[in-house]
Parts: structure tokens; sequence; C-alpha cells
């Protein structure tokens, strides 16, 4: 009778601790690898969250995936006291979104266009009698 390998023992086993991926612009990546890695900063608005460095802000959006992540760690089990411990995987977490860094922009003001008091066309043809 030939013998046939088991394979790898998987079981699920979550933490608890709610993992978040968050994807990095390479800037960022190259920043925060430097030896001399600058003070990052989180802060929220009524909006949103951002996040800050000396000389960036960034925004973070929250994306779901259609693909799910599944995180693993090493994980050995022996069912039994004569029973040899078997070495496999435990899936402590499944993440379903990846937070996404969007560099914010500072508003420009918009200096050539003049408030005339109209509110458009719809507005002039159909609103007078309002």
């Amino acid at each position: 009778m030939a013998s046939q390998d088991p394979g790898i023992p998987l079981t699920h086993a979550p933490d608890g601790r709610g993992y978040k991926l968050m994807e990095l612009p390479p800037e960022l990546e190259a920043l925060l690898a430097a030896d001399d890695a600058p003070v990052i900063t989180l802060k929220s608005t009524d909006t949103n969250a951002l996040l800050k460095t000396p000389d960036k802000t960034y925004k973070l959006l929250q994306k779901n995936t259609s693909n799910s992540l599944i995180l693993l760690t090493p994980h050995s089990s022996a069912p039994s006291a004569e029973d040899i411990p078997t070495s496999g995987l435990a899936a402590i977490a499944t993440i379903h979104e990846t937070i996404e860094l969007v560099a914010q922009t500072e508003p420009q003001p918009i200096s050539n266009l003049k408030n005339t008091g109209s509110k458009g066309k719809w507005h002039e043809k159909f609103g007078r009698g309002r």
C-alpha cells in the first residue's frame, strides 16, 4: 500500500487583533526605510483621516477587495502525549479591505472667477417664480 503525504496541516485560529493592510506610495516607503526616518502622525478631520509627514499629507481611504487575504502563522500541534508534534500553519485573520494613501494637495484658490450672484442657467430660467 502506498503512503500519501498528508500535506501541511492548516488550522483556523483567529487572534482577534483586527489587522489592516496599508498600501504605501513608493516615496513614503523610501522615507520610512531611510536611516533617519522622520516621525509621522495620524490626524482626523470631520470627513477623513490624514497621515502627515514633514513635507506631505496623505488621505487614508478604505478600499474593499474582491480577493481576500489570509494571514498565516507557523503552528505546531500534538493531538496526544504519545504523538509527535506536527508543524503546520494557522490562519489568524482574513482581510477584506486595504487602506490606500492618496497624496493631498493644497487647495488652490480660483481667483479668475467672479461671483455674479447667478445660480446657473436652470435657476435663471425656471427658478424665478419660486
